[in-house]
């Protein structure tokens, strides 16, 4: 748990999902929005995707959007959540996205939405992702973006600035745009592509976006997270800076996600 290169409490964050699979359904239109984002991009691609992979597939959304496209035959769900994945329609399966189980050249498209933020080695996971890729097939995934809940991160660096003078992180590192091209190229993907759309969503008070984060699995699991529960007042001064400065004129709340997505080929010669 001290290696340098963990970020990420892996177990934490299964436990955080085993939590959420009797709550994400009141709080799931960010990834049902997200894997609609990216059904809407395969219809461009005038190509057949026979056996697809989705990792990190929660309650199966991807799935529902996508069964019937692009000559899909047979669609496999992984999650590291045995809860979780238990609610999705069609072939499951239980795995880390950082070990994965599967053999090479298995699948003609790999699909991720909103999981792989939470990989300790991003690069590792997309190696291994091109090597399950039949030649010409295609990795398609969608990451939360360094703009994503900045407004939160801002409210609580100000809250325990203020309080204890020091910093603690709260909320997670996420992938910038500018480097996801070379993530793709370093992992031997071919015509890598990255691009970013922001959506706002809008909420009565900052406590309603803490609750939808807890419910759907998405808090904080950072190994250098301070020891213990956050200090009462150190969160309650956050929920204040947060509706004092990003609340709209009807009293609403606004929480940014850049919503990134990866696209690459494995070479086929």
């Amino acid at each position: 748990m001290s290696h340098p290169a963990l970020i990420f409490d892996r177990n934490r964050l299964r436990q955080h999902r085993d939590r959420a699979s009797a709550t994400i359904s009141h709080s799931d239109f960010l990834f049902r929005e997200c894997a609609r984002l990216l059904a809407d991009r395969l219809p461009d691609i005038n190509r057949t995707f026979p056996r697809v992979l989705d990792l990190g597939a929660h309650h199966g959304y991807l799935h529902e959007y996508i069964s019937h496209m692009n000559g899909i035959e047979w669609m496999v769900q992984a999650d590291l959540s045995a809860r979780m994945i238990t609610h999705a329609k069609g072939a499951r399966v239980v795995c880390d996205e950082e070990f994965l189980p599967f053999a090479d050249a298995s699948f003609d498209l790999v699909t991720s939405v909103f999981s792989l933020h939470w990989i300790n080695d991003l690069p590792g996971t997309l190696i291994q992702i091109n090597r399950m890729l039949k030649p010409g097939g295609l990795m398609m995934v969608m990451l939360p973006g360094g703009k994503t809940l900045m407004e939160l991160r801002q409210s609580f660096e100000h809250a325990e600035l203020a309080i204890t003078g020091g910093l603690s992180p709260r909320v997670s590192p996420f992938v910038d745009t500018r480097d996801g091209a070379g993530l793709l190229q370093r992992a031997g993907f071919t015509s890598p592509v990255a691009d970013s759309d922001t959506l706002n969503i809008h909420y009565d008070n900052p406590l309603k976006l803490v609750e939808d984060l807890r419910a759907s699995g998405e808090t904080n699991t950072l190994l250098a997270s301070a020891k213990g529960c956050m200090r009462r007042s150190i969160f309650d001064a956050a929920m204040d800076y947060y509706q004092e400065h990003f609340a709209q004129a009807n009293g609403k709340v606004t929480a940014s996600c850049e919503v990134v997505t990866l696209t690459g080929w494995k070479k086929d010669a």
